[in-house]
């Protein structure tokens, strides 16, 4: 029988000698590159209420949560993101501040994937939080740090894919499926299964012009010209229309901030955080299969805490970064 006390649990590891040493520098480089933007550092407690985490938050899924109980019986987690953490402490402490809220943070989160995953249980995640400002700037400024944090670190060959919810969200309110035909259309979406998605829409008689548009969303772009053919199809859908607009002045900051050769535009992507309402991004490197960084706005989440402001994040899993450059 297995001396459990040598070991660690499955999904959760030790760091140490050359590898910590590194770990420490990258989280020292990201640190020091946060605070050149001005964002101020916070830390919040690695458990908190089951609540913050719920199913009206749309951060994780509960049965990936790790639950106990305090002793009044009230429901603990790990926390399995942080930021929900973050929304919940900017409402309880610049509840009265009406300017922007720039914070920073660094710390582990906790997922109990199913163990034929093989990830990661515990993993560490630095990152920004921007709070009270809905403008486009903002959303380039989030882009412009992730992008210079990732090259400060010394990741040379990586690309951030940037997406809008409104998108696929605008395509299928017009598509106008019922429940259990949306629920597989986004999962074939969501899977780059674009010919069963369009096989989908044509049995359910949708019109030739939406599939049309709907292409957009097996589309990997790097320029609004691109996406320019669409547009006149697009005028139909006001939710849809209005986030290409809106990627089109994200480019143009983007342009000027002088990181798109990083960043492209992939119209289909879907989160699994519910909490997201405009654009959302995650960012790839050669040889890693897991997201380097996940990100996007999240307008209403801070409203479930008491504090009715737009943001915009985004979280770097560390543990991911360390692959790519050792990979690199």
């Amino acid at each position: 029988m297995k001396n459990l006390t040598l070991h660690t649990p499955e999904g959760v590891r030790d760091i140490y000698n050359s590898e910590y040493e590194r770990r420490l520098d990258t989280l020292y480089n990201l640190r020091k590159c946060f605070k050149k933007y001005n964002y101020a550092p916070i830390s919040t407690p690695t458990f908190e209420y089951f609540d913050t985490f719920s199913r009206e938050v749309g951060s994780c899924e509960s049965n990936e949560m790790f639950k106990f109980f305090d002793r009044d019986g009230n429901t603990l987690v790990l926390r399995p993101d942080i930021t929900p953490s973050i929304a919940r402490a900017a409402a309880m402490y610049f509840s009265d501040t009406d300017g922007a809220v720039k914070l920073s943070y660094e710390g582990n989160v906790f997922i109990n994937y199913h163990s034929l995953q093989g990830r990661l249980k515990e993993s560490t995640q630095a990152g920004c939080e921007f709070i009270g400002d809905s403008s486009v700037d903002a959303d380039a400024e989030i882009l412009t740090i992730v992008v210079n944090a990732l090259k400060e670190s010394g990741l040379k060959e990586f690309e951030i894919g940037v997406g809008h919810f409104d998108i696929v969200r605008g395509l299928i309110d017009a598509a106008n499926l019922s429940e259990d035909m949306e629920e597989k259309l986004v999962g074939l979406i969501s899977n780059k299964n674009f010919f069963g998605a369009k096989e989908l829409l044509e049995s359910a008689g949708v019109s030739k012009s939406l599939i049309d548009l709907f292409d957009l969303t097996g589309k990997i772009l790097n320029s609004p010209s691109e996406w320019k053919p669409y547009m006149e199809k697009a005028k139909k859908y006001k939710k849809v229309y209005d986030a290409l607009e809106y990627l089109t002045k994200l480019y143009e900051l983007l342009n000027k901030n002088k990181v798109m050769d990083f960043i492209s535009f992939e119209l289909g992507m879907i989160s699994e955080y519910k909490y997201y309402t405009g654009i959302i991004f995650t960012g790839y490197a050669y040889g890693v299969g897991e997201p380097l960084v996940k990100g996007g706005r999240y307008d209403s989440l801070l409203s479930l805490f008491g504090k009715d402001s737009p943001a915009i994040g985004f979280a770097i899993t560390v543990d991911q970064l360390m692959l790519a450059l050792e990979r690199q």
